[in-house]
């Protein structure tokens, strides 16, 4: 913040988000969210961008989708000179690059003219986004030496200088346009009355870096036709023309990824279902997330408190999921402890997840079986039972086979409520729209009070989609739920759930 005449003055970033993924923004960018008192976004922001912004930060959409209104560009500049005078650091979240077509420079040009310290940070534009995921090499040693970035949308009653289609149907390299659907005839027939072949290479890419992306690949002379109205093409769009568009055809990866076109829903608790979609992402699915079940602290902290006070009483403590772990090792926090309160006590984990949670607090789980059920993991235990004492940390609701295993080996067995799980009671409505319509193509399910939930929230919809089950245990309960999973993961991990959805991809794909 600087000050002028005593006047607090805030800050403004000029933040490009990227071509349409999340990860495809630079950290800088998220360095600039996290610090911001205010967000202004353009609707083709990802929203999960947002999740960068600390909480009690103001978010403020700019309209243009969904038939909201679009604040006009006057408003736009308006406001932010007004929030940054009043002291607030403001992010200006912009699609791509705002340097491309984004109109950084009137509104960089207007906090200059009114004194407000401003930095414009780059982001990946849409054209060289697009390129990259339809497998075009815009620069090319042989085929193009130079890439043009052009607007296919010019600004109305503009008079001279208009595009140069000569120069542009003589240029030695790769044409990209922006925002040029509705032009496509005009700019298209202007390159072919210039010169330009009308069999040109070309390369329509839609909504570029997205699980949804589309690509077509044609001609110069055939842009203006597929980007007719009455095609599903609409904007975001870029158009890519040259020799070097050609090259798609045997460079495309992106839509190749063995769950490109498919939507799984990932129905993990909220704070939980990040890594599973980004796992699913990576293959090319699109994740929605619509959790079946909430995580939320116990009703009454009092046994959990009393353990931690009597740690050094037990001999293991037993944590059979994730949430047990960030539930107990936080309580120690939130006391006044620290983790020096286990002292020698020794720590078993149900699996890799569980133990790689231990692992962010610098602990090390001490036993972990191979296969991750309760079972294995109290067999693992179940050798030197007899002279030891277990504190069990465990969740509202689930099954009591770890410690009836370990009480009948001769354990001393002591459990602790250290979290509650609950029922979501409704979906989100887009989401059950989707799931209704056939629209959803996978729903994963990786407890058996997930699958319960999911049956008492959709019903026969559930049926619409393929389940995905995370082991024998939890097909079990969709069997008894009257459901059959169309897959089950062979290691009880998220990273088994996706191997198993894209298995049962590719043996479709192979029958077909």
């Amino acid at each position: 913040m600087m000050s002028d005449g005593g006047v607090t003055i805030g800050r403004v970033y000029l933040v490009g988000a990227g071509p349409g993924a999340a990860g495809l923004i630079t950290l800088r960018g998220v360095e600039c969210l996290r610090r911001a008192d205010v967000v202004m976004y353009d609707y083709l922001v990802n929203p999960r961008l947002l999740a960068h912004v600390r909480a009690g930060a103001e978010r403020i959409g700019l309209g243009g989708q969904g038939g909201s209104r679009a604040w006009p560009q006057e408003e736009v500049t308006s406001r932010m000179i007004e929030l940054a005078r009043s002291g607030a650091t403001v992010v200006r979240l912009k699609a791509g690059d705002p340097a491309v077509f984004a109109r950084c420079a009137e509104e960089a040009e207007a906090l200059h003219e009114h004194g407000i310290p401003f930095e414009i940070v780059p982001g990946i534009t849409a054209g060289l986004a697009a390129a990259s995921c339809a497998g075009v090499p815009i620069t090319h040693r042989e085929l193009a030496s130079a890439v043009a970035l052009i607007t296919g949308h010019e600004v109305r009653g503009k008079g001279a200088p208009r595009l140069d289609y000569a120069s542009l149907a003589g240029f030695p390299g790769t044409l990209v346009f922006y925002m040029g659907v509705t032009t496509a005839g005009i700019w298209s027939s202007g390159l072919v009355r210039a010169g330009k072949p009308p069999d040109t290479p070309a390369v329509i890419i839609r909504r570029c870096s997205l699980p949804d992306q589309r690509t077509v690949h044609c001609t110069l002379g055939e842009v203006a036709d597929r980007l007719a109205p009455a095609t599903e093409l609409r904007p975001p769009v870029i158009v890519i023309v040259g020799r070097a568009a050609a090259m798609a055809h045997a460079l495309s990866w992106f839509e190749r990824r063995p769950l490109f076109g498919r939507t799984v829903m990932v129905t993990r608790p909220a704070d939980e279902s990040w890594s599973l979609a980004e796992m699913l992402e990576e293959q090319g699915a699109n994740a929605v997330l619509q959790p079946a079940i909430a995580v939320r602290p116990p009703d009454d902290w009092g046994p959990v408190d009393d353990a931690i006070g009597r740690m050094s009483e037990f001999d293991w403590v037993v944590f059979s999921s994730v949430n047990g772990v960030r539930a107990l090792l936080d309580r120690v926090e939130a006391v006044g402890r620290d983790l020096r309160v286990l002292g020698p006590v020794r720590l078993a984990a149900i699996g890799p997840a569980t133990a790689a949670e231990l692992a962010k607090y610098r602990l090390r789980a001490d036993r972990q079986p191979s296969t991750y059920q309760a079972e294995r993991l109290a067999e693992a235990l179940a050798g030197d039972a007899a002279r030891n004492r277990f504190l069990l940390v465990r969740a509202s609701r689930g099954r009591d086979v770890l410690a009836r295993q370990l009480e009948a080996a001769g354990g001393r067995v002591t459990q602790v409520v250290a979290y509650r799980s609950i029922d979501v009671p409704t979906p989100d409505e887009q989401v059950a729209d989707q799931l209704r319509g056939g629209l959803v193509d996978w729903v994963t399910v990786t407890s058996s009070a997930i699958a319960r939930s999911l049956a008492a929230m959709f019903g026969d919809d559930l049926r619409r989609a393929r389940l995905v089950s995370i082991s024998p245990l939890t097909s079990g309960t969709l069997h008894e739920l009257g459901f059959t999973p169309s897959a089950e993961a062979t290691e009880a991990t998220m990273e088994g759930v996706v191997a198993a959805i894209v298995a049962a991809e590719r043996k479709a794909g192979a029958t077909q």
